[in-house]
């Protein structure tokens, strides 16, 4: 079962796509968001064109588990994504995952714009790694 996952922003899209037996988070990249209509249809796109049987988007809840306004938004975008798709989407805690993306890249020699670049499709692929821990092991 392929699984997307998914960091939407305001600026960048960052999506990480499991390999076709659902365990690892595999390719990865980023979608510029210049115009919002336009990349969310290009993310479309490339999940229908990869087959993908389930989108997991990031869902960005306060360190104390409030819903603010950008985990509204989440709410909002895995609506369109289930209308234009025909797939679940499954909102999942992305608290901590783009400071742990910086982390990552700062430790593997990836700064300034090299990083800014990349940060939003690692932060997607530990998304959704998370998700497929959980969901192949659930005492994770």
């Amino acid at each position: 079962m392929k699984i997307v996952g998914i960091d939407y922003g305001d600026k960048r899209i960052g999506v990480s796509f499991s390999d076709i037996m659902g365990f690892l988070a595999g390719e990865s990249f980023t979608i510029n968001v210049t115009n919002p209509e336009k990349a969310f249809d290009e993310l479309c796109e490339s999940i229908l064109s990869r087959k993908t049987e389930e989108i997991v988007l990031g869902y960005p809840k306060h360190m104390n588990s409030d819903i603010g306004d950008r985990a509204k938004k989440s709410e909002e975008i895995a609506e369109k994504l289930r209308e234009r798709t025909g797939l679940p989407v499954i909102l999942w805690d992305e608290r901590c995952t783009t400071v742990d993306a910086h982390r990552i890249l700062s430790e593997t020699g990836y700064h300034g714009k090299k990083r800014r670049a990349k940060v939003d499709s690692v932060a997607a692929a530990l998304i959704l790694q998370n998700y497929l821990d959980f969901k192949n092991n659930p005492s994770y």
